[in-house]
């Protein structure tokens, strides 16, 4: 076998090449198909206060995309499948950003606990992620991996 590319190239008499998985793909292509996955089967609920909302401490208004708790939880969703043991810490500084203070300097502000709270908790309700034991943070369950890679595999086919 000879490794090119990521991809393993087949040799004589031997399998297919391996298939697409998350990393292999952009991360703005992946998120956004996968967020069209979850509002189309609709298993994800949307809390009532998702249009008022402000997703970080930040942030002056709510997000004016409408599909905003789609796209985050696809975005939670990757990262926990490129980093196992994530948790709501992480994600509050994953996603926060610089706090705008005048003419006095910038300082970096987190995002909202409880959205990336909340997004875990429905991830983890369509057994996409699980909890690490011991309070680590959380993983990604192999129907989850099968779920991503899924959809990873249909970009890379474009």
């Amino acid at each position: 076998r000879q490794e090119r590319q990521g991809f393993l190239m087949a040799a004589e008499g031997e399998s297919a090449p391996r298939g697409v998985t998350v990393k292999d793909v952009a991360s703005h292509d992946f998120v956004i198909a996968y967020a069209a996955h979850l509002k189309r089967i609709g298993k994800i609920e949307v809390p009532k206060w998702a249009d008022l909302v402000k997703t970080a401490t930040h942030k002056e208004l709510a997000p004016y995309d409408p599909d905003w708790y789609y796209i985050r939880a696809a975005a939670i969703a990757r990262r926990v499948y490129l980093r196992a043991g994530s948790g709501v810490g992480g994600f509050k500084k994953a996603f926060g950003g610089r706090v705008m203070r005048g003419t006095r300097p910038e300082r970096f502000g987190k995002a909202s606990g409880s959205v990336a709270r909340h997004i875990l908790k429905e991830l983890e309700t369509l057994k996409i992620v699980e909890k690490v034991p011991g309070g680590k943070g959380r993983r990604v369950t192999p129907q989850g991996q099968r779920d991503l890679d899924s959809i990873a595999g249909q970009i890379g086919e474009k």
